[in-house]
């Protein structure tokens, strides 16, 4: 059966300009996101391989990934249980604020073999800075359904955007799979086709 992955602190190393207390309550002019650019071997440039939309309320935002799937055994390639994707975002703040990503929450869908596992990592950095450590959860086999996963930041440890700047966002995710032991053929995906598997990122927002 799959074990529920660990909620796990994302370690941030990136500098980040000062900001002053956090805000009361999140910006109510509308933010929007402009996708600059989106690639790697799970969504390959040009494929419209994802998509992005902030929440109504500015809370967060969500993306919703198309084929994003890694696969194990039943004569799958070494290079099918890696894929990876790298989305370049720019978020518009509303002038006197910055943001953080303080939760990432991730779901998709998987069947895993009896004797297999599969990973979703994932990291996230302004560009501009260092990259933060990837956050990893394995999930073991047997199990088929929707898995979940949230990565979740520390108060004390968020990272903001510099105010006054626009420093685009990058978010790199990346599945495996394992056949390990199986005979049979296991993957993991996050693919908008299924109901509901989508990513949503929590922001965590300040007054500049």
């Amino acid at each position: 059966m799959l074990g529920m992955p660990v909620v796990a602190a994302m370690i941030l190393s990136a500098l980040a300009a000062p900001v002053d207390s956090p805000a009361s309550s999140v910006p109510t002019e509308k933010i929007t996101l402009d996708i600059k650019t989106i690639n790697g071997s799970g969504c390959p440039a040009g494929t419209a391989a994802a998509s992005a939309d902030v929440a109504p309320d500015n809370t967060s935002f969500t993306v919703r990934f198309k084929n994003f799937t890694a696969k194990a055994g039943g004569g799958a390639s070494a290079l099918d249980a890696r894929k990876n994707c790298q989305i370049n975002v720019l978020v518009h703040v509303p002038q006197g604020f910055t943001y953080a990503i303080a939760q990432a929450h991730y779901r998709g869908f998987a069947h895993i073999e009896s004797g297999a596992s599969a990973i979703e990592q994932a990291n996230y950095y302004f560009t501009g800075t260092a990259p933060t450590a990837r956050v990893r959860h394995t999930f073991t086999g047997p199990f088929h359904g929707v898995w979940r996963a949230t990565d979740t930041t520390e108060v004390a440890e968020l990272v903001y955007a510099p105010c006054g700047e626009s420093r685009n966002l990058n978010i790199n995710a990346e599945l495996r799979a394992d056949a390990g032991s199986s005979s049979g053929s296991s993957y993991i995906e996050m693919d908008s086709e299924h109901a509901s598997v989508d990513t949503i990122y929590q922001f965590a927002w300040k007054t500049c």
